[in-house]
């Protein structure tokens, strides 16, 4: 028995031998290059601890960190017909939403849910930029319209996260038809004297800018979200000139009056309640000063006219 090819060499391999470690086990910081665990980086609602850089998050993620205890009730949606102008370009259109479909477990780019935040009834929309970047068609469409629809009869304010690459291109003109059927439907919903509140998140650009992110009653953005109809590169291609700094960013925005606020994830909860609340018109519930007792010494003290006036 040759007991160093049968013993030793192959201990010596075993321990030389990669180990398969999770692809996602550290995940790097876009902005810093940081590589952060992933469980933190989950704990912080995926928010990089050190840099504040806000990543992408899933649509049921964003309702779980959303809504109280994570708690809510989704919204079925109406269907559309699918591939409705049999679209082919380099692979079929209905292939593509099938790979969508099982990559994030979605029918669609957006999903409608309800629920409590902070104790105020809430409808809420969320566009997942996963699914076809986001990509605005019929099926996300009458998703954000039947939730418009549903808060309008149970009274609640109406609360879309927006992130989109624009209308989606392989159903043409019924994708653009969207905008104004969205843009009727929150009419409607503000002549019911209900809120709509639009949460921008990194990106939102294109025709979802052009049309219902823009009409909010109040525009929120997550710090550093990319927000704009076409992007900083196209734009410098046409004008031949460098952008500022942070072009298209909430930060900059903010300061050109394009946002009302720029508000921190783990902020979104509070801030949107505190909003719905007040133009709501809902009793804001404040702790009543009971008057402090007078000491004796003091009523002694009193000028002779008030001891006279209390005789009396």
């Amino acid at each position: 028995m040759n007991w160093i090819n049968n013993v030793v060499r192959p201990k010596i391999q075993s321990f030389l031998q990669k180990r398969d470690t999770p692809e996602n086990l550290w995940i790097k910081c876009p902005e810093t290059g940081e590589m952060v665990f992933h469980r933190d980086l989950e704990q912080n609602q995926w928010v990089v601890p050190s840099s504040g850089c806000h990543m992408r998050i899933s649509s049921r993620k964003r309702l779980e960190f959303f809504f109280d205890d994570g708690a809510f009730e989704m919204l079925e949606t109406p269907e559309v017909t699918v591939d409705p102008l049999k679209f082919r370009d380099e692979r079929r259109y209905t292939d593509r939403l099938k790979d969508a479909k099982v990559k994030t477990g979605l029918d669609d780019a957006v999903i409608v849910a309800s629920g409590a935040v902070k104790g105020t009834k809430i409808t809420a929309a969320v566009q997942d930029f996963a699914f076809i970047g986001g990509s605005l068609g019929m099926a996300a469409g009458e998703a954000i319209i039947a939730g418009l629809d549903h808060a309008r009869k149970a009274g609640t304010p109406f609360v879309l996260f927006a992130a989109s690459g624009g209308a989606r291109m392989q159903e043409g003109i019924l994708s653009l038809m969207q905008m104004p059927r969205t843009t009727a439907a929150i009419r409607l919903l503000k002549e019911a004297g209900l809120p709509y509140i639009v949460v921008l998140t990194n990106p939102t650009t294109g025709g979802v800018t052009a049309s219902y992110a823009m009409l909010g009653d109040i525009h929120i953005a997550e710090p550093g979200a990319l927000i704009g109809f076409a992007g900083p590169r196209v734009i410098e291609q046409i004008i031949r000139e460098k952008l500022p700094e942070g072009f298209q960013r909430s930060e900059y925005l903010l300061e050109h009056g394009m946002v009302d606020m720029v508000v921190h994830r783990h902020e979104l909860p509070e801030t949107v309640a505190r909003i719905c609340s007040l133009l709501m018109s809902e009793p804001v519930i404040t702790k009543v000063l009971e008057p402090e007792p007078q000491d004796a010494e003091t009523t002694d003290n009193a000028p002779a006219g008030e001891k006279a006036a209390e005789e009396a």
